[in-house]
């Protein structure tokens, strides 16, 4: 479905961009809630990482939209990954439970991400550049 000015067919760009949206409000509903510290201002970064990718998924055309679904794709593996070692053998000297605030749902979130923003990433990587 690509065509001179489209690189991505729009539903699976809406869909990548509200993933992200969601990882990065997630993240920022948590320091609303009362992370602090150094796990605060980490969360923080996340938000803001997510909200930009987001915003660039929607905005970007050509070779920059293949970049922002890449790194996207990317920023999802890594949180759902900075997720896992937290629960399992603690990620920066924290360690995170199950029971926690938003972990099983930030999992089941994470986890679409990386489907949808890998199906993104190859459809953006596929199209033909502009004539």
């Amino acid at each position: 479905m690509t065509e001179s000015g489209h690189d991505l067919s729009s539903p699976i760009r809406i869909l990548s961009a509200i993933v992200l949206f969601a990882i990065g409000g997630i993240h920022l509903f948590l320091v609303f809630d009362g992370v602090g510290g150094v796990l605060g201002v980490l969360f923080i970064l996340n938000a803001v990482a997510g909200i930009v990718l987001a915003i660039g998924i929607l905005a970007m055309h050509g070779r920059l939209l293949k970049l922002v679904t890449v790194l996207g794709l990317l920023f999802v593996i890594a949180s759902l990954l900075a997720l896992v070692l937290a629960l399992t053998v603690g990620l920066f000297g924290i360690t995170e439970t199950w029971s926690f605030t938003l972990v099983p749902e930030t999992i089941v979130v994470d986890a679409i991400g990386i489907v949808v923003l890998a199906v993104a990433s190859i459809f953006a990587l596929r199209a033909r550049p502009a004539t």
